[in-house]
C-alpha cells in the first residue's frame, strides 16, 4: 500500500509543476524595455500597469535587480537563460507602485529605488534565481548588479533570503528526483514477489520501509 501511495504522490507532485505546452518558451520569457511614444502617454502608462498586474496575478515570487548599464546583447543573453514562465521587465517605479497596490506584492514598495529590473516568476523559482546569478557571474556584474530583494507570499526577503530560496531544487531537478524514485519502485516490488512464502510478510515490511 505504501508503494502505491508513493507512486500516486509522486505523479501528483510532478503534475503540480507541469506547464501548458501550448505557449512557447520565447513567448513566455520576455524582456520589456524602455518607454517612448505611446508608452509615455496616459493610456500607454495605464496599459503598462495592466500588463504588470497580469504578471503579478500569475507570479509566485518577484525579485528585483539594478537595471542600469546592462547592454542589449547582455539582455538577450539573460532572456535566453531564464526558464519558461519567468518574465524580466524594466518598470518605472511609479508604474510598479500602482501595479502592486492592493496585491500580495505591495510590500515590494520599499525596493522601488533607482532603475530596476523585475523578475516575475510563475513557477520555477529556483531555476530563475540560479539563472540570474549565473548571468551576473558570467558577465562580471556580481558587484554592481546583485539581487536587491524579493517578495513571496507577502513576505519581503533581502538579497541573502532570495539567494537561499534560489538554492531550492529547480523544476527539472524535481522531475529527475521523481523519475529516480519511480524507477526504483519496480525493483522494490520485485523484492517482494521473489521472496519465499514463509518470508513474504517480512519482505513486504522491508520493501515499504524507506531506504537509509
Amino acid at each position: 500500500m505504501k508503494v502505491v501511495l508513493f507512486l500516486l504522490g509522486a505523479l501528483g507532485y510532478g503534475a503540480a509543476f507541469m506547464t501548458s505546452p501550448a505557449t512557447s518558451r520565447s513567448e513566455r520569457t520576455k524582456i520589456f524595455g524602455g518607454s517612448s511614444g505611446y508608452a509615455t502617454t496616459l493610456e500607454g502608462k495605464k496599459e503598462r500597469v495592466e500588463q504588470i498586474q497580469n504578471l503579478l496575478e500569475t507570479s509566485q515570487m518577484v525579485f528585483t535587480v539594478p537595471s542600469g548599464s546592462i547592454t542589449v546583447s547582455q539582455t538577450e543573453t539573460l532572456r535566453r537563460s531564464l526558464p519558461e514562465g519567468t518574465t524580466a521587465a524594466v518598470v518605472k517605479n511609479t508604474l510598479m507602485q500602482r501595479a502592486i497596490s492592493g496585491t500580495d506584492f505591495e510590500s515590494a514598495s520599499e525596493m522601488l529605488k533607482g532603475p530596476n529590473m523585475w523578475f516575475f516568476i510563475e513557477d520555477d523559482i529556483g531555476a530563475s534565481i540560479k539563472a540570474y546569478n549565473g548571468f551576473i557571474k558570467d558577465n562580471g556584474l556580481e558587484e554592481s548588479h546583485s539581487i536587491i530583494g524579493g517578495v513571496m507570499d507577502s513576505a519581503v526577503y533581502d538579497a541573502k533570503g532570495v539567494i537561499q530560496i534560489g538554492k531550492l531544487p529547480s523544476k527539472l531537478e524535481l522531475y529527475a528526483q521523481i523519475a529516480g524514485s519511480i524507477k526504483a519502485v519496480p525493483t522494490t516490488l520485485a523484492r517482494v514477489i521473489k521472496a519465499p512464502n514463509a518470508k513474504l510478510a517480512r519482505a513486504i515490511k522491508l520493501a515499504t520501509m524507506p531506504e537509509e
